[in-house]
């Protein structure tokens, strides 16, 4: 669908699809996708200076019960039509507005990533921020937990499952990806071609570009669909879109998707190797002459990013459950340091292209449970605090940091172990997101209350499963 430049284009857009429905959707504060509806009859242009209200308390993290009314405003150039719903809907993603003061919401995602950009121009240094997100899933077949004052469990199955090769299927046919070992391989043993190109298919058709898809290396249907850099605020609304569309794809199969970062014990987690550079006009900023063909001020990008990583993965990596996935061992980098090629540092230079328009970096521990806007909004202040404060990123580490001796090993910086980590560290080191306006402090401090008492506390609190095979005979 060709973008749309005004609310004239999106009144066009509904009469001639002959469109029912409208579809509000906008995010909250920890990062799902909301929406209401209203009939199209109702659309005006009017609406998109005027907004809708709707009651802001009931959204997480948003307003107190005493000043709950808020505003959507839609935004013309996000329209698209749902493939999924049974009446022609049109969706529009909307920006959130106080209706007192008509002020943009401080709280809305939307707003904070929107005002990260402008930052970047106000300061010189760049025109547009470029995001390119790897996001990875898992579909699986079926998905049980709870969580009571008696019982706490979850079971997971996949017709992929590699513990699955001795179930009586009639028949079972054998082909499961070993553990580790579902990196590329073609059908049979891939058995979700198919549904996989159906879910890239549908993105190309509502605008979102693909570049690929492919199975990825964890058993149980491991999946990842890469989607076509662009401007910071765009690309996190087409995660929201991506993430729409895959879940919905696979609920149309009777399948199930999770973005969890570790939903199975030993075996790959799900990341979101997160691509950036800054541009003015059409000059990579990131290009230049030294080391791997960065320039001095990607350079100090890179010194931003690791200075402030243990605070970004509080935005990056924000749920418990990702810190079961950044462990030592497996595929995720726990170790803050850069180089080119090498996968085992939490930021790399890739090296596909010599040209200097692909020149960029590769923050390597984001998972995709973040909230988008305010994940990429974080990495773009702590690399412009990079660029401002000239901060050297130190020696590239062009070595297996796996393989690495104890004593040189003890000397890399290494990322928070838990959640908790990552929010003191956030709460010790945030200047740099204030800058611009684009994080409040009230931003800052809600966040990082509500991962504590709704996320933190409440597993803190609760047995865990393998607490009874360690501790029950004590």
């Amino acid at each position: 669908m060709s973008q749309l430049e005004n609310p004239k284009d999106v009144l066009d857009l509904i009469k001639r699809e002959k469109v029912e429905v409208i579809d509000m959707r906008f995010m909250d504060f920890p990062g799902l996708w909301q929406h209401f509806s209203i009939p199209s009859r109702e659309m005006d242009e009017d609406m998109f200076d005027s907004g809708l209200g709707f009651d802001g308390s009931s959204i997480r993290g948003w307003q107190a019960i005493n000043e709950s009314d808020m505003l959507v405003k839609p935004v013309p150039s996000t329209a698209f039509i749902d493939p999924f719903l049974e009446h022609k809907t049109l969706v529009l993603i909307c920006n959130i507005c106080d209706p007192l003061t008509g002020e943009d919401y401080t709280r809305d995602p939307r707003n904070i990533a929107r005002k990260a950009v402008n930052y970047l121009k106000s300061t010189g240094i760049g025109e547009t921020a470029y995001f390119g997100p790897e996001a990875e899933f898992f579909i699986f077949e079926d998905i049980r937990f709870d969580q009571n004052e008696h019982e706490g469990y979850y079971h997971i199955d996949s017709i992929e499952g590699r513990w699955n090769t001795g179930r009586v299927e009639t028949p079972n046919l054998g082909y499961k990806p070993r553990y580790k070992e579902g990196y590329f391989p073609v059908p049979p043993t891939d058995s979700q071609q198919d549904i996989r190109s159906e879910m890239m298919l549908t993105l190309e058709r509502m605008g979102v570009l693909i570049e690929a898809q492919h199975h990825e290396v964890a058993t149980g249907g491991q999946a990842e669909i890469d989607m076509r850099f662009g401007p910071l605020v765009e690309m996190a609304d087409n995660v929201l879109k991506y993430k729409y569309v895959i879940k919905s794809v696979a609920k149309k199969h009777g399948k199930t998707v999770t973005f969890m970062p570790k939903p199975l014990f030993n075996d790959n987690g799900t990341g979101m190797h997160t691509h950036m550079s800054f541009w003015k006009g059409d000059n990579n900023l990131f290009a230049g002459d030294m080391y791997a063909g960065l320039s001095q001020e990607a350079l100090y990008t890179i010194g931003g990013i690791l200075k402030h990583a243990p605070a970004l993965l509080a935005f990056t990596n924000p749920t418990t459950n990702s810190y079961k996935r950044l462990v030592p061992g497996f595929e995720a980098p726990v170790n803050l340091a850069y180089s080119s090629r090498n996968r085992s540092a939490c930021v790399r230079i890739p090296m596909y292209s010599s040209s200097p328009k692909a020149k960029r970096l590769e923050f390597r521990c984001p998972d995709p449970s973040c909230n988008p806007y305010l994940a990429f909004s974080a990495m773009l202040l702590a690399g412009v605090d990079g660029i401002l404060n000239k901060i050297d990123p130190g020696d590239p580490l062009d070595k297996d940091i796996y393989d690495l001796p104890p004593e040189e090993l003890a000397k890399v910086p290494q990322a928070p172990g838990s959640l908790r980590d990552a929010l003191n560290s956030l709460e010790k080191d945030h200047d740099f997101l204030l800058k611009g306006d684009v994080f409040t402090s009230d931003v800052i401090e809600t966040w990082i209350t509500y991962k504590m008492e709704n996320e933190v506390q409440a597993i803190d609190l609760r047995p865990h499963p393998w607490e009874f095979a360690l501790y029950y005979d004590i």
